[in-house]
Parts: C-alpha cells; structure tokens; sequence
C-alpha cells in the first residue's frame, strides 16, 4: 500500500493503517477521549452544582468536548481504511478464539448494565421509601392534618403529570416506536452488508440508507426528549376529531425541575410538595439513556459516511454488528425506562 514506511509502521502515524500488517498500535485516541470525557464530566459537576449555575466552566467543558473530538478524528482517520483483513481474536480462557472487539463490547456492555441497574433500583428504593404525594395528599385531607402553607417532601412520580394528558405522553409513545424501527434499521443494514451475492453499488446504497435512517430515528429521538423537556408544543385544534387547541407545556415549564421543592399540581388543592428526589431520578435516569442515544449518534454518523463511501463489505460487517449490539442494548433499556417512568 502506497504511503507506507516500512512493514510494520505508516509514515503518517495518525493516518489511514496498512491492516495487512496487523492491528495499528500507535492511535493515542483512547488517551485523547479519556482525558476529554473526564474533563468534560469535571467542568459540567462545577458549572451546574446543588442547582447554581457558574458560567465561568463553560470553556472547560468545550475543552473537553474538543479533545474527544480531536481522539474521535484520529480514530476515524485510521478506521476509514479498515476492510476486514486483520481481525484479531483472544487465545486465553474463557473467550480462545473469540474476536477481541466482540470481547471487548460484552464487556463494555456488562458495564453499562451495572449504570442502569443502580439508576433503577436506586429510583425503587425511594419509589417505595418515599410516600407518594397522592396518598400523603389523600391522608392528610382525609385526618384535616393538611396545613396551607407547608411544604411536604414526598415522591411524584413523573408519570402523574404525563399521565395527566394524553399529549403529554405523545413524545415518549413515539419515542418508543422510532428506537424500535431503530433496531430493525441496524439489523438491515448488517444484513445487506454480509451478502456475499450482491452488486457493490446496490450493497452501498442499501448500507448507507438504512444506517442514515438508524441516523434519523435517533436525531428524533432526542429532538423530542428536548421538546418534552424544555419545548413543549401547540396542538392545533380538529373538529372532526374532537381534538380541541391547546398548548402542552414542557415538564420544566410545569414546575417539575430537580430543584422543585415547593412543587403544586392541579390534581391537589393548596398541597406544596418538595420533589426534588423524584425528580432528580427521572431526569438522572432518562437523562443517562439520551446520553447514551447521543453517544450513537455521534457513531452513526461516522458509519453512515463510510457506508457511503462503501467501506463496509462481508469481510468487515462485523463492525456494524458490534455498534447493533450498543444500540438494541441502548433500546431494551428505553423499553424499561417508559413504562417505569411514563406509565408507572
């Protein structure tokens, strides 16, 4: 291959790699990500600590956004020209003979199992710990023990104010169905990328669209987490439907913040409610799976470009394999988080 040094090593070290020769050991990008994921997560616990915000973070926190930009770069440059030619598998007890990257996913997936089972059983813990503000409203109305005025902690599960329209829960309804297709996109697209009896250019074509539509979904995905978050939206009123106008406002916009300790619903007449452990775990939790949506995103977009480029062939499929793994673990979490947090 034309623009090599000599057998073992490219001249340009943070470029394109020769495969033939084996895996390349020179990228410095998991060094470059790591310090820019810890610098980003640092900057952003300063800038946004027990509800104070200090906008003088700010510039550490793209720093660090930077330098995972500047690793991923560097990882790319050299994956772009990776054809399946070396793939390098494990020769020790328990995983002989097993590909090291499949390995190395498993792993990285048990780990990510252990984030969410401590989100869930942590929000159980306090799901049942914590009396729920409807019952507490309804004993103490009940006993006349309820004082005008006070602020009772209680748990409010989010669900009680989505519930509280059915537009309201329209955004995480969709958001289902779209990491749904999700799965099924990816799974198309590894599917036509190990045919070994189909023309190249049909092979790019069907690659590359079905991992722009796993793009797509994803992109929705989050746009409606923000619009369900933050945004909020204007139904339009239809006669024929019997759908009246009206504005659903955005959970932030209805009080519901991690910060809510003086939080009121409709549903309670003069009952002030402090939520701020309820609320924490909803945001936390849901907020830790769209990190992780915009985490594939970001993969996405480099496997949707080398797609177009038709740099995914029978030899190297397994690259989208291993993402598809990533993101149906990504959304059978979703499928637990909806119902425990949106319906429950």
């Amino acid at each position: 291959m034309s623009g090599y040094g000599d057998s073992d090593h490219p001249v340009e070290p943070w470029g394109p790699h020769d495969w033939s020769h084996g895996a390349p050991h020179n990228s410095f990008s998991p060094i470059f990500m790591s310090m820019g994921i810890a610098l980003f997560l640092f900057m952003m616990a300063q800038a946004w600590s027990f509800g104070t915000y200090t906008p003088g973070y700010i510039p550490g926190i793209l720093l660090g956004l930077a330098i995972v930009g500047f690793g991923l770069f560097i990882f790319w440059r050299q994956d772009i020209s990776f054809d399946g030619s070396y793939e390098p598998r494990s020769s020790g007890v328990p995983f002989k003979n097993i590909q090291i990257r499949k390995v190395a996913v498993w792993v990285f997936l048990m780990s990510e199992m252990m984030v969410f089972t401590s989100l869930f059983s942590t929000y159980m813990r306090y799901r049942l710990g914590i009396e729920n503000c409807g019952d507490m409203y309804d004993r103490l109305e009940a006993s006349h023990e309820l004082v005008s005025g006070a602020t009772y902690t209680c748990f409010e599960p989010a669900s009680h104010l989505i519930a509280s329209s059915g537009w309201h829960l329209t955004p995480g309804a969709i958001n289902t169905f779209a990491l749904i297709l999700s799965s099924f996109t990816i799974v198309q697209a590894l599917r036509y990328a190990k045919m070994p009896d189909i023309d190249e250019e049909v092979r790019r074509r069907k690659v590359y669209r079905y991992l722009g539509s796993t793009w797509c979904l994803a992109v929705l995905f989050l746009t409606l987490k923000m619009v369900e978050w933050f945004i909020g939206f204007h139904i339009p009123e239809i006669g024929f439907l019997g759908i009246s106008e009206q504005n659903i406002h955005p959970l932030v916009a209805e009080g519901y913040t991690i910060n809510a300790d003086a939080y009121t619903h409709h549903d309670y007449h003069d009952f002030i409610m402090n939520i701020q452990v309820s609320a924490s775990l909803f945001y936390v939790t849901t907020g830790t799976h769209g990190a992780h949506v915009a985490g594939g995103i970001i993969g996405l977009s480099y496997m949707t470009y080398k797609a177009w480029r038709g740099g995914y062939t029978p030899t190297n499929a397994v690259s989208i394999e291993y993402f598809g793994l990533y993101w149906h673990f990504v959304d059978l979490v979703w499928v637990l988080v909806f119902p425990f947090f949106y319906l429950y």
